[in-house]
């Protein structure tokens, strides 16, 4: 509580956002598949003294001196990373998801060679290369994409385009792409065109640590991805690879793209390493599983179409055309009524990105709040009746009142929100 007051009196107005922050987390329902709700011990680590210390370089091969616990700190991260993942080296500096990859890339390629990721519009990722990102701006990019009847990745088609493009990496992984990826595939793609395998593991990595998806660490030469979706740590990222890649992911990483790391973040990162760990930790996991299905099952009996017909990880595509409304439409009337979505565009969209035909729902923070099966599909009625009148103020608060409900029955951050309301 301390802490709390001192920042109240120093700077009431960001005191006033943290606090408006926590409670609207707390009184909404969050099913965008790339967030989550961190553990007490994860922000207890971000706001440590760690933030002050200038710790360039690696442990025990640092430019400053002082660094003799940063170095316990982060040789915690890095042990901790490897063995849950099964990894030979592990680099724990990134600051995001984008910078593993751009570190990724630069470490195995040179500006103008030529890589492969999967197309935007059908699940990707901006730093797989599209235009607008470093990725499409110093490498040639050729885009790989699902199979207009399956929607799932067309390995025929990525193993055509490969022989006829010889790419320096092609990136596996995607943002929104429902099924599971094989990167076993993927690397015997690789192998017979020469290329280097990148997996973008951001959205999966959490069930990949717990075993209820495939991993890449066997086959990738580099595995890159973020810690704060499914894993539910801070936001940051790491990046691991096989032995013979260490060196030059390392060097790549500082003095190549980065300086200083950010010593709390790894602490934290540390932190929700040492939880993944944990078999409380798989239960989750396969809670998160078993909800994605449960919420895709319900919505598809309501009327929806899914994108490749359903899930089998965290998140689904839900294509809204059947109802004659828009990506956009659909995320401002469920955030008005207390849910939170964001739009996506579905593969072959014929509307523009900032449009979109379709909604993306995962279930990493649901689960996180203890939400089961009963609750999803009570959750996939709310959003029916809600996109099935879009425009009815009278409905969207009566969802609303429905949701306060749910939400006080599955508090978040409960002593948080007590200590702000008593100052």
């Amino acid at each position: 509580m301390e802490n709390e007051k001192i920042l109240k009196k120093t700077d009431p107005e960001i005191f006033d956002v943290i606090k408006g922050e926590t409670n609207r987390e707390h009184s909404t329902l969050e099913l965008i598949a790339s967030e989550n709700f961190c553990s007490e011990a994860v922000l207890a680590a971000l706001g440590s003294v760690l933030t002050n210390k200038y710790a360039e370089g690696l442990p025990k091969k640092r430019y400053y001196g002082g660094c003799e616990f940063v170095d316990i700190g982060e040789t915690l991260a890095i042990e901790r990373a490897k063995q849950l993942f099964g990894a030979d080296h592990a680099n724990v500096q990134p600051h995001s998801g984008t910078q593993a990859n751009m570190i990724a890339y630069y470490a195995l390629a040179n500006p103008g060679d030529t890589i492969m990721g999967l197309n935007l519009s059908h699940g990707g990722h901006l730093s797989h290369g599209h235009p607008i990102n470093f990725s499409g701006k110093y490498f040639k990019v050729f885009h790989y994409g699902v199979n207009p009847q399956t929607e799932v990745v067309d390995y025929v088609e990525l193993r055509k385009l490969a022989l006829e493009h010889k790419p320096k990496i092609i990136v596996s992984g995607a943002s929104a792409h429902p099924r599971f990826l094989y990167f076993d595939k993927f690397q015997e793609i690789c192998d017979e065109v020469g290329a280097f395998q990148v997996a973008d593991i951001a959205h999966t990595a959490g069930l990949v640590a717990a075993g209820l998806h495939p991993s890449p660490i066997p086959y990738a030469d580099v595995v890159t991805t973020t810690t704060h979706k499914t894993l539910r740590g801070p936001r940051g990222a790491i990046i691991m690879c096989k032995a013979k890649h260490a060196e030059a992911i390392d060097k790549t990483t500082f003095p190549g793209m980065q300086g200083g790391p950010l010593e709390h973040v790894i602490a934290a990162k540390a932190v929700a390493f040492k939880e993944a760990l944990t078999d409380d930790f798989k239960a989750y996991q396969k809670q998160v599983v078993a909800n994605a299905k449960a919420l895709a099952d319900e919505i598809a009996k309501l009327g929806y179409r899914l994108v490749a017909g359903g899930t089998d990880t965290h998140l689904m595509l839900v294509d809204l055309r059947s109802k004659n409304i828009t990506g956009r439409d659909a995320e401002n009337a469920l955030g008005k009524s207390g849910i939170t979505v964001n739009r996506n565009t579905i593969p072959f969209d014929p509307q523009k990105p900032f449009v979109t035909s379709g909604i993306r729902l995962g279930t990493p923070a649901l689960t996180t709040r203890g939400m089961k099966e009963f609750e999803m599909k009570k959750i996939a009625g709310l959003i029916d009746k809600v996109l099935s009148n879009i425009d009815n103020e009278k409905v969207s608060e009566s969802v609303k009142a429905e949701i306060k409900q749910l939400t006080e029955s599955f508090p978040l951050y409960k002593e948080r929100r007590r200590i702000y309301d008593t100052l």
